[in-house]
């Protein structure tokens, strides 16, 4: 149906304090609309506007009737006559919907008669098969009493069994069809028939199991019976009754653990016999009989693993004790690979997957407490790290020089052998990792705060706490080489623990490799950030004593003013005092490693060439300034005199003192350069070097 066209209202006129938009807003209110227009105009005037307002909308309705008026007219006629076309059309649709009425109701009374007809064919026809099965069940009462009731060997008391489950079933069928008509009698003498099929089928089965091998043909025709009379449950109880408890009645005693010489490992090694024989031949069996309907055989969970796991728990309480750490971890580890041997029973991964989600498999590995273990464990690995690492740096730490691949210090040694002792053999579990990859962590942390403690402490210089082979030598400065060169080695032996964890875990490593990789290399950076650190004490410790000498510079303007010395044409002896303690040094330590000790070195050097640069700019500031006084003293003198004094002839003081410093400059640079190092990155030696010569050559 098509929208009507919508009527635009009449433009009200501008003098008006209103438009006409005003009116057909949806929210419009007239309150809202007197209350907008009365600061624009006097209630008297919105007055006289609405009138107008109200004279242009009548004309326009006038004008709109006026154009659709012919429309209004036709539609008036068609409309004449309708009420009778109306009435025309009330009578025969009345009579349609009696009609109507009346076939409903004969198609409802058809329909309710022939689902009565249904109902009672329905019935008629399950009596007759009610007592089909009524007869049915008599007869194979009959035939089971004869079938149950014969004697003979063992195969045929097999066939007769096959027969008699087989008739059994089709009792039990029919039975089921014509309950209501069975007496108590009958249902009695059903179950007298069947806890005699039951026992007699239970003592071919355990006549089987006892005959052992050859007999593997009957077994499996045996436990088809006990699988079509849907008694799995049954031959699993009976075999764990009858073949498994009084196997394990003797074995799984506390006293065996002791008297064993192989101790729980051999209890273990008895209970496996027991799969592997008087079960084999059901173990065997049990994967190729996997029932359509309901579940399959599983002698490993239900026979076996119940009874074994029930007496374990009853009678071997003290294996799960973990006060001992060393034999609770060999009694976990024998019991893992018990129940590892246990699974290669399983016949099938059916058998495997519901013996490792069996509540009481769970519950047995639950009742290893495995963080009372590591706690145990932690108090000893922990604590002796911290008993050793918990002491200040002294001369006792340091152990007599030994090879290069061995650490010089006692802490880091023992941080080292802890790591090493959590993934021993008598201490690691995987089902731990977690946790020793933790402790690991902390060692390492605890190494770490170690390191940066034993900077900061004051250490007392002692001739006594030397190494032996450097005696004399202050023992800081040893401990701190020994110290840099145990944290690289440290550094560089952590890459091990991944080597640890995949010996131990194998391929299960795999899964978590890239976290245990982020970590380690996490602890490395954090002890590659420590040793720039440590090598600044190492200079600090070589610079204290060259530091001291190279302020006798200080003192050559003493060795030469009004001394009629010489002109000088050696060094001072304090600049081989300077750099002598380095090459000692450098040639001490040359076991540390070579770049190592070319870094301190080039490091010590450098500030020692800025420092020497300062004090010989010092110097020949001060010679200048003393020239320079005494210059102005002299011209005083001349003029007060009247007559120049002669100039003194040969070599000047403050000559002498310029000659011996870029002699004792040059010396420096040349002990230096004997070094071997790339003296370029020394940026003040060609400065010092410069400043000596351009003093001499300007004076000269």
């Amino acid at each position: 149906m098509s929208k009507p066209p919508e009527f635009a209202l009449p433009r009200a006129p501008e003098e008006l304090s209103f438009k006409s938009s005003d009116f057909i807003a949806p929210d419009f209110d007239v309150d809202n609309f007197l209350h907008d227009h009365r600061k624009l105009a006097t209630l008297e005037t919105m007055r006289d506007d609405l009138g107008v307002y109200l004279k242009i909308l009548r004309s326009a309705m006038i004008e709109l009737i006026n154009k659709d008026y012919a429309d209004f007219v036709n539609l008036s006629k068609d409309l004449i006559g309708l009420d009778k076309a109306i009435d025309h059309l009330e009578s025969p649709l009345g009579q349609i919907r009696e009609e109507v009425l009346q076939i409903r109701q004969t198609l409802e009374a058809a329909t309710v008669e022939m689902s009565e007809g249904l109902r009672e064919h329905r019935r008629i026809r399950e009596e007759k098969q009610c007592m089909h099965s009524l007869g049915r069940v008599y007869k194979s009462l009959t035939k089971l009493r004869v079938m149950l009731g014969g004697g003979g060997d063992r195969q045929h008391q097999l066939d007769r069994l096959e027969r008699a489950a087989t008739e059994y079933n089709q009792l039990k069928f029919h039975s089921s069809r014509c309950r209501q008509y069975l007496s108590a009698e009958v249902e009695a003498n059903v179950q007298e028939l069947e806890d005699a099929l039951m026992t007699t089928l239970s003592d071919q089965l355990v006549g089987i199991l006892q005959e052992g091998e050859g007999a593997e043909g009957r077994l499996g025709r045996c436990l088809r019976v006990y699988l079509s009379l849907g008694r799995v449950g049954e031959a699993e109880d009976l075999v764990r009754r009858r073949i498994v408890g009084p196997a394990v009645e003797d074995v799984i005693v506390e006293k065996n653990i002791y008297n064993e010489p192989r101790g729980l490992q051999g209890l273990y090694d008895k209970l496996l016999e027991v799969l592997s024989g008087g079960m084999k031949g059901l173990i065997a069996i049990e994967g190729s009989l996997e029932a359509h309907q309901g579940r399959g055989f599983n002698f490993v969970v239900n026979s076996y693993w119940i009874e074994v796991e029930e007496k374990i728990e009853l009678r071997l309480k003290s294996i799960f004790a973990a006060g001992n750490p060393d034999l609770f971890h060999q009694r976990y580890k024998e019991t893992l690979d018990y129940l590892k041997r246990m699974e290669s029973h399983c016949s099938s991964p059916r058998i495997l997957s519901e013996l490792r989600a069996h509540p009481l498999y769970l519950q047995f590995l639950k009742k290893w407490n495995l963080p009372v273990y590591f706690q145990i464990r932690f108090q000893e690995i922990a604590g002796s790290v911290e008993q050793t690492l918990g002491q200040s740096a002294s001369p006792g730490v340091m152990k007599p020089r030994g090879s290069p691949d061995e650490f010089t210090l006692k802490p880091t040694e023992v941080a080292w052998r802890c790591l090493e002792r959590c993934w021993s053999d008598g201490i690691f579990l995987p089902q731990l990792l977690h946790q020793f990859w933790k402790l690991n962590l902390q060692i390492c942390s605890r190494f770490r705060v170690w390191v940066g403690g034993s900077l900061r402490q004051t250490w007392i210089w002692s001739n006594e706490g030397t190494t032996q082979g450097t005696p004399g030598a202050p023992s800081r400065l040893e401990f701190l080489v020994y110290l840099h060169s145990d944290v690289m080695k440290f550094e560089g032996k952590l890459e091990k623990l991944l080597a640890f964890a995949e010996e131990k875990l194998g391929s299960l490593v795999c899964s978590v490799e890239e976290v245990l990789r982020a970590s380690v290399e996490e602890m490395r950076a954090g002890l590659r950030a420590d040793l720039p650190g440590i090598s600044e004490q190492i200079v600090r410790e070589l610079l204290g004593k060259s530091l001291e000498c190279l302020k006798q510079v200080s003192d050559i303007p003493r060795l030469f003013r009004r001394t009629m010395r010489e002109r000088p044409t050696q060094a001072c002896a304090y600049v081989r005092t300077a750099v002598g303690g380095l090459k000692e040094f450098r040639e001490m330590y040359q076991g540390v490693g070579q770049q190592v000790v070319d870094q301190w070195m080039l490091m010590a050097l450098s500030r020692l060439a800025e420092q020497y640069f300062v004090s010989v700019k010092d110097v020949l500031e001060s010679v200048q300034k003393t020239e320079e006084s005494l210059r102005r003293l002299k011209k005083i003198r001349d003029k007060s005199s009247g007559a120049p004094q002669p100039e003194t002839q040969g070599i000047t003081d403050d000559e002498k003192i310029r000659v011996q410093l870029e002699i004792d400059v040059h010396t420096f640079c040349d002990s230096v350069k004997s070094f071997n190092i790339d003296v370029s990155s020394i940026e003040k030696l060609e400065e010092l070097r410069l400043i000596v010569e351009a003093a001499v050559k300007n004076r000269s």
